[in-house]
């Protein structure tokens, strides 16, 4: 039997979903090998069990939590995709302020007092703080960026439903810049988080002519401290390098006991 894969979302734009449709041709080469049979981007077939589950978005209300538990139960491997799932993305900044402030900055304080006499007024109410998906499961394989690199998608279920290990590059975006030809984002005068940001992502957003903001999470191992420096050097202020790290990357920087990811992109 065709081995069973599965996509299931939470809080996210679902992006890393769109990303992986667009890849049409590969997409229909591993429709050969594979059941997809959970996919609310693309179908509506459903499955008790799933060999492969892939997880888009963060966590936000013990409801989610207690869904993504199931999935992962009835899930032999288990991938976080992209970075909602793998390190709390943007929405995760929301963690540094009470509830009550964020829903009064975005809906008035009529609306924090409301909610705050008829919670059944505001569902969201309820959440507690933005996780990513390894906060509450064990994550097996990460597929990282905003949105995810479809060939790595590719790559991974290519690998797991072959019997081998997926392997990724430990290593920074700064390597795949230098493989790019491009010239150092600090060379032009600006300011960038590729050494401490994991690659795979071809360094798109600098051979662009962007930066690298670290949608693909800190690099285990970075050294932060020598990286604040070297900003501060260019230039920037404490404050403005914390906002900087925290654009993509706030949930990995909070104080919270973790799981890791160890070599290659594997859950430890």
């Amino acid at each position: 039997m065709k081995p069973k894969i599965a996509f299931f979302d939470f809080a996210s734009c679902e992006g890393c979903q769109l990303a992986i449709l667009n890849v049409e041709d590969a997409l229909l080469d591993l429709l050969e090998r594979v059941d997809i049979v959970e996919f609310r981007e693309a179908l509506s077939e459903k499955a008790p069990r799933y060999d492969i589950a892939f997880i888009e978005g963060s966590i936000h209300r013990e409801e989610d939590a207690d869904r993504l538990r199931d999935i992962r139960a009835r899930s032999r491997v288990l991938v976080a995709l992209g970075a909602c799932a793998a390190i709390g993305n943007v929405q995760a900044r929301s963690n540094a302020t009470a509830p009550a402030v964020n829903l009064a900055r975005v809906y008035g304080e009529e609306a924090r007092d409301r909610v705050q006499t008829d919670p059944d007024h505001w569902p969201l109410w309820a959440h507690t703080r933005v996780r990513p998906i390894s906060d509450v499961v064990e994550v097996d394989y990460y597929l990282r960026g905003c949105p995810v690199v479809p060939a790595e998608f590719v790559k991974l279920v290519t690998a797991l439903i072959a019997g081998s290990e997926p392997r990724f590059a430990r290593e920074p975006v700064c390597t795949e810049c230098k493989r790019a030809g491009n010239l150092c984002v600090f060379a032009r005068g600006e300011t960038c988080l590729g050494q401490v940001t994991w690659a795979g992502c071809g360094a798109i957003c600098v051979t662009q002519g962007y930066r690298c903001d670290g949608c693909r999470g800190l690099l285990p191992g970075a050294n932060l401290e020598a990286h604040r420096q070297i900003l501060r050097d260019a230039g920037l202020d404490d404050a403005t390098i914390d906002d900087r790290y925290d654009l993509f990357c706030s949930a990995q920087r909070q104080p919270q006991q973790r799981r890791g990811a160890g070599p290659g992109g594997h859950a430890r």
